[in-house]
């Protein structure tokens, strides 16, 4: 008589839970899409915001070898031309003829017969067909032949960069987001 107690004391706990279960329950699966939270879609950064983070990491993680430093970092008021300041003159970078789909990164060394240099981290992207992706200029405001316009080059110190920040994805990023609300080339996946 006392397993049959038990049993009949197991079956009533089980019946308990499963019906306080199915109480809890019940109501969310009842909810409509009125009763949902509604989620806010993601913060899209303005062109002003994209600017303000590459200009900011331009300058803290800048080469301080004398030739390569980033000196000064503005964008023209339509938002298509990024203008860098480097000690021998500066480089006009036409975001609106970037093609995003081109970006690499390598490391640089910027070292010559002269003088040993710390490595450098470049960013190359290439201008869309046709189009000149940068003019730059030596220090008396002359442009420079020398330096091809068909791709801009963005250079950081290497060493300054911190380990593990994700700091070449994270810039890549902001540069393709800014390229594509300049009117460049957006990024496309083409092995979709």
């Amino acid at each position: 008589m006392i397993q049959v107690e038990r049993r009949a004391g197991f079956l009533l706990a089980t019946w308990v839970c499963a019906a306080a279960l199915a109480v809890a329950v019940y109501p969310c699966t009842g909810q409509t899409d009125t009763h949902k939270k509604k989620v806010a879609p993601p913060h899209e950064p303005t062109s002003a915001e994209l600017f303000a983070y590459v200009h900011g990491v331009l300058l803290a993680y800048s080469a301080e070898d004398g030739a390569n430093d980033n000196l000064e970092i503005s964008i023209d008021p339509t938002a298509t031309i990024l203008t860098i300041k480097q000690p021998d003159g500066h480089c006009d970078i036409y975001l609106s003829a970037l093609d995003a789909n081109t970006i690499v990164w390598d490391v640089y060394d910027a070292s010559d017969s002269m003088q040993t240099r710390p490595p450098l981290a470049r960013l190359t992207v290439d201008a869309m067909a046709g189009k000149k992706a940068r003019t730059c200029y030596d220090t008396e405001n002359n442009v420079d032949p020398s330096i091809p316009s068909t791709r801009a080059r963005i250079l950081f110190s290497w060493a300054m960069i911190p380990d593990g920040s994700g700091f070449q994805a994270k810039f890549t990023k902001a540069l393709k987001k800014l390229i594509k609300l300049s009117g460049g080339m957006t990024d496309k996946d083409i092995f979709k």
